[in-house]
């Protein structure tokens, strides 16, 4: 009875099996180690809420610790594994009395004292009637003499009511019903989780018992469960009602009975490829249970046929032993057994991977028997595929040898050709990307037999994956071994696979890869490895194996494997075509002996292709095509005209072509037009100049460095102290370092001393510059005088009268070694010695330069060549100023 003195509502007898069944499968198909809470609708009956509940199954927590049986079975397995049904039991805390404790009261339930009953008369005499069962059993009811009702079913109190209610008040109907039940108490024993006395409804069963009690501890059984009574004992296998396996035991509970679990017996723990892998309790008395029996227990293997049965046994001596057994062989106490495949291999399987558009296994019937079938569906093939060559790679079923074999991929898509496939076969299909990477730096150095420094490392992924295919020795699948070893992985390796392979490949034998070696090849830096080549690091050189050399001008040369017998045509198609500057009346098409001997040279044939029939061209693998360039009137570049031309600006040039061809081109020269200071400059002649000035920079450093030495000598027996002469050097050399050459060639520029002088007519190069400048009407001095500056030109006036003008030298000029920078860009002496003679006369727009006298100095010879520098570093600056001058314009 309730305390608020309710009527307990009760469920009929298909939904109380229907929830006690839910109760039941959460043990029965629950994961071992727990699984999450879960819960599931009631029965229309049952939704509307109740004084009473029906315990929640909590999650069983994953840090649960293990029981003395788990780590028994732990230390040999790699599996864990969990005790099988023990979840089932438990509770919430708090929980209130369990049983059946909603719908209608069933017509077997067995009245006892306190039970509450509602009668109701209708006809003749009409009242409703709540009476409760008395202490001795008795019901009461007015009218009528007392009834026995303790000890009998609903169904039988309700019959003689009727048959009462028919013989005493005649013209009446009885209506009964069971209004509030009674509360029994059962005493829980053993291994529970909470020994004691549990109240209970009376329709409560075994299992609510335990519940009730919190459970069964793992230490105890869940297969030979006592209940213990006035009406004898009786043993309670609790599996058939947890696992759904067996005949169903007897679980009802009678009022004065008890339960006691006793200490589990004998286990055995099944792992490995089954529905529900777990540790399950032998059968009472733990005698051996056959293996089919306990596997029923387990789900089933999860493989319908084809499965191996690995038992791990102890012998007498307490060692353990592995051996296969049979469904039929028994199982003891402490046995262990792995559920395996009896062949875990993979047949009839075909893998589709590379430049697809996802990696796919395929069946090796059907469809899947040939190449062509395989690709039916060219969708499969992502955008940009490399057509002339794809790859399987074949596994030989005796040995177990892997090896390459290549198709025609654009044929294949086609329908052009076919190529049979068998189990196991691996089809690579290559990126055009792939196929680029093979002319790249990165395996260039690898041909050379390169394989560290830091540009090989920069070509490396973060994480290199397994190698498809490799396996690691370990212990049979399931059963515990040995720890693996610190530092194995992937990460071990540094370095590209596929390129370490090549390089020692191209160590032992040099003379394999050389149709591969790109001559003239220019180190660009390290590009990543395509990851065809990570899955696969032998398919490197295999393709540079199968390749030919196409160079020269194609759009795009490089190394192209093909298959034997491939047309010229579709090796062009795929390296874009020949350029338009290409000289297809002599390529040069080398093949190497197909024997490897010494006496066999290298055969070498020019084709004329000018009908570009390149289909007759008939390619093997190691083949070189060389497309040379055509010779063309027209030269690759311009020139640049600036200054005092009529149509000033850039021209492209031919070959051979003149100065005085260029300017006549250009309209000629202006009136204002000054030829004798044009200004020519031209790139190889300015690297060369700037090559100079280094030179002479390193040169002057050296001498600056053995008079320091010497200066360390002569200053210990008090002799001159030239280190302001020393650090005068130094910035000269300093200034060299960072002086710009100009390139300028001295060329006559005069068209009318070019008409009678053609040798004097110099030959144009892509990228020349002339300076056509106005006719200047000044002089410039500069150096040891007393006023540098530019004076106005005067007719007649040497290099002393603008020396003069200029306020004459300085106390230290060294007028003997002074010199002229003509327009032109020459030098000559200015004649201003007492023993020279004047020196030439002076032209508008050219530059005096008065030195500083060395000769304090003249012993250290690197001061020798001072003037001789300034002029070479004047000559360029005032040819910068002008052409600045001239673009300014």
């Amino acid at each position: 009875m309730l305390p608020g003195g309710g009527a307990i509502p009760t469920l009929p007898p298909s939904a109380q099996q229907e929830i006690l069944q839910r109760l039941l499968d959460a043990g029965a198909g629950r994961p071992l180690g727990g699984s999450p809470g879960t819960s599931w609708p009631l029965p229309p009956a049952a939704q509307a809420p109740l004084p009473l509940q029906a315990p929640a199954l909590p999650a069983p927590s994953i840090e649960e610790p293990l029981s003395p049986v788990e780590r028994f079975f732990a230390n040999r397995l790699t599996q864990p594994l969990r005790q099988f049904g023990y979840e089932t039991f438990r509770s919430g805390p708090g929980s209130g009395p369990v049983g059946n404790a909603f719908g209608s009261v069933p017509e077997d339930y067995m009245i006892g004292r306190d039970d509450e009953l509602v009668i109701a008369l209708r006809g003749r005499a009409r009242q409703n009637l709540t009476l409760r069962v008395t202490r001795e059993g008795l019901l009461l009811l007015p009218d009528l003499p007392p009834i026995a009702a303790a000890g009998r079913t609903l169904r039988d109190l309700r019959a003689e009511l009727e048959q009462r209610a028919q013989r005493e008040l005649a013209g009446s109907e009885v209506f009964v019903s069971l209004g509030q039940m009674r509360q029994v108490t059962v005493f829980v024993g053993g291994e529970v989780t909470r020994p004691g006395v549990v109240t209970l409804s009376p329709l409560a069963n075994v299992l609510d018992a335990l519940v009730a009690a919190s459970g069964v501890r793992k230490s105890g059984t869940l297969r030979a469960v006592r209940v213990e009574g006035p009406n004898g004992r009786r043993s309670v296998d609790l599996y058939p009602v947890i696992a759904g396996e067996g005949t169903a035991p007897d679980l009802t509970l009678r009022e004065g009975e008890r339960i006691l679990v006793p200490p589990i017996g004998g286990v055995v723990a099944l792992g490995g490829e089954v529905s529900r892998p777990a540790i399950y309790e032998l059968p009472a008395g733990g005698a051996p249970a056959p293996l089919g029996t306990l596997l029923r227990l387990a789900g089933d293997a999860l493989r319908p046929s084809g499965n191996r049965y690995l038992l791990e046994s102890t012998d007498a001596e307490g060692r353990r032993a592995f051996r296969e057994i049979s469904l039929t062989t028994p199982l003891r106490r402490g046995d262990a057994l792995l559920v395996q495949p009896g062949s875990d291999v993979q047949s009839q399987q075909l893998r589709l991977s590379g430049h697809v558009v996802q990696p796919t296994t395929r069946a090796a019937g059907g469809r899947g028997s040939t190449l062509r079938g395989l690709l039916a569906d060219s969708r499969l093939v992502r955008p940009d595929p490399y057509p002339r060559m794809g790859v399987v790679l074949r596994v030989e079923a005796r040995s177990r040898g892997r090896s390459f074999q290549p198709f025609d991929l654009a044929a294949m898509l086609q329908g052009r050709a076919n190529l049979p496939l068998a189990e196991g076969d691996d089809v690579i299909v290559l990126a055009l990307a792939d196929i680029h990477w093979l002319s790249g730096p990165t395996v260039q150095r690898a041909l050379r037999g390169e394989t560290e420094g830091a540009a090989l490392q920069a070509a490396l992924p973060v994480a290199l994956p397994q190698p498809r295919g490799a396996a690691p020795i370990a212990p049979p699948q399931g059963f515990a071994g040995p720890p693996a070893a610190s530092g194995a992985g992937p990460s071990a390796g540094l370095d590209c696979p596929a390129l370490t392979q090549l390089a020692t490949a191209a160590r032992s034998s040099p003379q394999r890869f050389g149709h591969a070696r790109i001559a003239g090849f220019a180190d660009l830096g390290a590009t990543p490895c395509p990851q065809v080549f990570l899955d696969y690091p032998t398919l490197l050189a295999f393709l540079l194996d199968h390749a030919v050399m196409l160079i020269g001008e194609a759009r795009l040369p490089g190394l192209y494997p093909i298959i034997d017998d491939t047309g010229l045509d579709a090796v062009l198609a795929v390296a874009g075509g020949v350029t338009d500057t290409a000289d297809l009346s002599s390529v040069e098409l080398s093949r190497e002996p197909t024997e490897q001997a010494a006496a066999i040279p290298l055969s070498r044939s020019l084709l004329d292709l000018r009908s570009r029939n390149f289909a007759a061209v008939r390619l093997s693998p190691r083949d070189g095509i060389r497309i040379p360039r055509g010779f063309r009137d027209r030269d690759t570049g311009a020139v640049s005209l600036l200054g005092e031309f009529q149509r000033p600006g850039s021209y492209d040039i031919r070959r051979g072509e003149r100065l005085s061809e260029i300017i006549a081109r250009a309209g000629g020269l202006t009136p204002q037009a000054y030829p004798y200071g044009a200004v020519f400059t031209r790139e190889s002649v300015r690297n060369r100049q700037q090559e100079g000035f280094q030179r002479t920079a390193r040169e002057m450093e050296q001498g600056l460095m053995q008079v320091a030495a010497g200066q360390a000598v002569v200053g210990t027996r008090g002799g001159t102290d030239i280190s302001g002469a020393v650090a005068a050097g130094r910035e000269m050399a300093a200034a060299l370092r960072e002086a710009r050459a100009a390139g300028r060639m001295v060329v006559e520029a005069n068209p009318v001393i070019l008409a009678g002088r053609p040798e004097l007519d110099v030959l144009l190069e892509p990228g020349d510059l002339i300076l056509m400048p106005k006719r200047p009407n000044e002089v410039t001095v500069v150096g040891s005088v007393q006023n540098p500056g530019s004076l106005q030109f005067t007719t007649g006036w040497r290099a002393g009268h603008y020396v003069q003008a200029s306020g004459g030298a300085q106390r230290f000029a060294d007028q003997g070694r002074a010199f002229i920078v003509l327009p032109n860009g020459t030098s000559a002496p200015a004649g201003l010695g007492a023993w020279q003679q004047g020196g030439p006369p002076v032209p508008p727009g050219s530059l005096v330069i008065v030195p500083n006298d060395p000769s304090p100095f003249e012993r250290w010879g690197f001061l020798r060549d001072m003037t001789q520098l300034a002029s070479q570093v004047a000559i360029s600056a005032a040819a910068l100023a002008v052409i600045a001058r001239g673009s300014g314009n």
